[in-house]
């Protein structure tokens, strides 16, 4: 594409911008074609198309469209689909989402600080972060969400909420809750604060000496620091190989994935290429000391970008072995421009490719937007395109052959397992009311507080043959549940251990309730099984791979 051509149609989504648009979402298609035509156009003769076409446009939907446009939302409509007839990842941000992805870039957010989720059709408060606006005003583990700053939360999704509740710091937000026990609505009114956006979300020991990192928050400014924190802290607890879990992380900073790398690799070792229009720029590990656990990298269909950067640099160098699902398959480098009125345009700049010349992104010619992001997976038991290779193969330095399709494909498939929300739910709903311990000979498992800061035992909260046979009578008692009775009984040991997770975050966080199911995950679990596989493949790339010395004097 011609680059005086490119500035032509940027300049022409900055002039709708600030104009303000009147462009209807049903009429974006044949923008999309003005577009898509313009930029295969010479470049002052397309120049003109657009700009005519965009005038007429504006003058007769001001004319003749029966009702009065909601213009901001139709103008961000059309630019999105403007910018999606060129990729799949080229986006236009209104103010809110732009401050929001730069705030979050930067490892923070304004806004409460709490977890808020769906649960059987309605928003609950799942937990709050210590010493944030959320917990210093009394938000509880299991507190419905009634009302945000005085709109119904009736029918509202979690980014409904989380869009509402966030705001600029030192603004209020006033929430209606529902809670058990107390007979009317509570209405609190929380002041909005910096809160911090961690990239990693979880750490703990797992047996046979394995730490384990959830790094699923994103890779943003602090990224690197947070995981060498999270392996320190590991290591003071005989920490003997690891498993780095970027499941569902959606990517980010791509620095920060070069860095999150050069934890793991030696000097000299190649981490990504970037390619342009007219440069490639290789990137490099610097470190003379890299970490030298065995090393297990966990992916799924959501991890993308930044999670697959470092994902296919521990796989082409041998340095880690790969286990889950194929991954998202982005490979297209996007460079942010700031626009009038605090909006922002991402716009794709280059592509990505791994040590060994690999592709990272997927095939997105011909396929639908919807399909491309809502479609891509098809079911836990079909591969999406990653998977699907496209006939090139490369070589590891140990020569084991990896095939290009888009995305990384693990070293050992395993899939997850299919959710069951009916069931997550009931044991919500039940343990809901079992924490507020309405019946005496259930005191033992009410909780007031949510006490972050505490380590469990282990042995609190246990699941006994009284709690099951309420858990079956709350079921028959609920007409919503009684007819999942039979099938919910019938997986006891997956009813028990979902209740002591809901026990366990009430009582102590969601990182702990998370942790306790991370224990069962049979990924994870899988990828204790193939930790002897990381151990060899460590082995046998270490003597393929030359010295610090001699990566160093090849360098110069």
């Amino acid at each position: 594409m011609p680059r005086q051509l490119l500035w032509v149609s940027i300049a022409l989504l900055v002039l709708a911008t600030v104009g303000g648009g009147l462009l209807e979402r049903r009429r974006a298609a044949r923008f999309r074609a003005i577009a898509a035509s313009s930029l295969n156009a010479k470049n002052a003769q397309a120049g003109e198309i657009v700009s005519g076409a965009f005038t007429k446009a504006l003058e007769l939907l001001d004319e003749n469209y029966v009702t009065t446009p909601a213009r901001d939302r139709i103008t961000q409509g059309a630019l999105g689909g403007m910018l999606h007839a060129l990729d799949p990842h080229s986006n236009f941000f209104d103010w809110r989402e732009f401050g929001e992805m730069r705030n979050e870039q930067n490892s923070k957010f304004d806004g409460i600080g709490v977890t808020i989720n769906q649960r059987n059709g309605r928003l609950y408060v799942l937990g709050v972060m210590p010493g944030m606006p959320a917990d210093k005003a009394g938000l509880r583990y299991g507190d419905a969400l009634l009302t945000v700053g005085g709109q119904p939360a009736r029918d509202w999704t979690q980014s409904d909420a989380l869009k509402h509740v966030r705001g600029k710091a030192g603004t209020s937000v006033t929430l209606t809750v529902e809670r058990v026990g107390v007979a009317e609505p509570i209405s609190l009114d929380i002041e909005r604060a910096e809160v911090p956006f961690p990239s990693v979300r979880n750490h703990f020991m797992l047996p046979a000496e394995v730490g384990y990192v959830a790094l699923t928050g994103g890779f943003n400014q602090t990224t690197s620091d947070e995981l060498r924190d999270a392996l320190d802290s590991l290591k003071k607890s005989d920490m003997r190989s690891l498993i780095l879990d970027l499941r569902r992380n959606p990517g980010g900073l791509l620095r920060q994935a070069i860095q999150v790398s050069e934890l793991f690799l030696p000097r000299g070792a190649e981490i990504v290429s970037v390619k342009d229009a007219r440069t490639k720029r290789k990137h490099v590990s610097d470190n003379t000391t890299p970490e030298n656990l065995p090393l297990v990298i966990l992916i799924d269909g959501d991890s993308a970008s930044a999670s697959e950067i470092v994902a296919g640099a521990m796989q082409d160098q041998d340095r880690g072995w790969i286990v889950g699902e194929p991954s998202f398959g982005k490979g297209l480098v996007q460079t942010v421009f700031p626009l009038p009125a605090g909006t922002g345009l991402m716009l794709t700049t280059a592509k990505y490719f791994t040590a060994s010349g690999r592709s990272i992104q997927r095939e997105y010619g011909g396929v639908s937007f919807y399909d491309y992001y809502a479609e891509r997976r098809g079911g836990p038991n079909r591969l999406p395109a990653a998977a699907t290779p496209l006939g090139q193969t490369f070589f590891t330095p140990t020569r084991r052959a990896l095939s290009s399709g888009g995305g990384i494909t693990p070293d050992k498939l395993a899939l997850a397992a299919e959710p069951d929300y009916r069931l997550r739910d009931a044991c919500f709903e039940f343990a809901r009311q079992l924490v507020a311990s309405p019946r005496p000979e259930f005191a033992a498992y009410k909780v007031t507080q949510t006490n972050s800061g505490d380590r469990p035992r282990g042995t609190e909260y246990p699941i006994t043959e009284e709690i099951v046979a309420a858990f079956r009578e709350y079921l028959r008692a609920t007409p919503v549940w009684r007819s999942f009775e039979t099938r919910f009984v019938n997986q006891t040991e997956t009813v028990r251990r979902r209740l002591r997770a809901e026990l366990m975050t009430a009582a102590y966080g969601v990182e702990i309730g998370e942790r306790f199911l991370l224990e069962a995950d049979p990924q994870v679990l899988a990828a204790l099984a193939e930790m002897p596989q990381a151990r060899s493949l460590l082995e046998r790339a270490r003597l393929n791979r030359p010295s610090a010395t001699e990566a160093a004097t090849t360098q110069q």
